[in-house]
């Protein structure tokens, strides 16, 4: 015979295991949270690569800031809370030191010029943007761009007059696209990603400097491991798919 105590208890039993059941769901999918800070150039292929590591990791959220890097790297030796660094080049991951916990390279990068559509200046090579009168905007010396530039400058003997110097390939691409500039020395792949908003104009010099891109998970990273693990996906054959397609070479 049923009896109301029995029915009582069966429901009490019930209830129980349906709340361990929700118990073990919730610690299943713990929410975790990776930020990762990457130069302004690796904007669009780290968008991408952060989307497809929260779909193979369920639970985690990847919080992207792009910048110069020289920028990121003060801000992360001021105590900024990021786990992982992309650079745009070894000197700036060189900063970091031990901070750094094992930077490898994933990327390479050349310069090319960018101008308004159509290039009204008639932007030819490298040694026209050293024409009197070309308002020509480049990455300031600290950041990685600007940086090669100076170097590229050595290289050729072209003495670059800038109206701006600036704090990274982003801002560079500003000044162009909002028709401040003639021209602008940016990567390939910056280029390829700002499609018909520029028109790209390459030099047969961009190759004499290269720029190698280091990744590291950071000292200090809340979950070291999911900040290896992102690494591994930048480095692996679909992550060097991404960055192929976007126009980077091999490191």
């Amino acid at each position: 015979m049923i009896t109301r105590t029995s029915i009582s208890a069966v429901v009490a039993v019930t209830a129980l295991l349906a709340l361990a059941g929700c118990g073990s769901s919730s610690e299943g999918t713990e929410k975790r949270e990776l930020t990762v800070f990457a130069a302004a150039s690796l904007t669009d292929t780290f968008t991408e690569l952060a989307e497809q590591f929260e779909k193979e990791h369920p639970g985690v959220k990847v919080t992207t800031s792009f910048g110069g890097s020289s920028d990121l790297v003060a801000q992360i030796e001021d105590g900024a809370p990021a786990d992982v660094f992309a650079s745009a080049d070894t000197k700036n991951m060189d900063k970091l030191g031990d901070l750094a916990t094992d930077p490898q390279d994933f990327a390479s990068n050349t310069l090319e010029i960018a101008t308004p559509p159509g290039n009204p200046a008639e932007i030819g090579g490298f040694q026209d943007l050293a024409k009197a009168g070309t308002k020509v905007v480049v990455c300031a010396a600290e950041v990685p761009c600007g940086s090669a530039t100076a170097e590229m400058e050595k290289k050729t003997g072209v003495d670059i007059e800038p109206v701006s110097e600036e704090q990274s390939v982003s801002d560079v691409l500003a000044k162009v696209t909002s028709g401040d500039a003639d021209a602008g020395l940016v990567y390939v792949t910056d280029v390829t990603a700002a499609g018909g908003t520029v028109t790209g104009v390459e030099f047969a010099e961009s190759d004499e400097v290269v720029n190698t891109y280091p990744i590291s998970a950071l000292d200090g990273a809340d979950d070291a491991d999911l900040a290896q693990e992102f690494v591994d996906l930048v480095r692996s054959e679909s992550g060097q798919k991404v960055l192929s397609d976007a126009g980077f070479g091999q490191p």
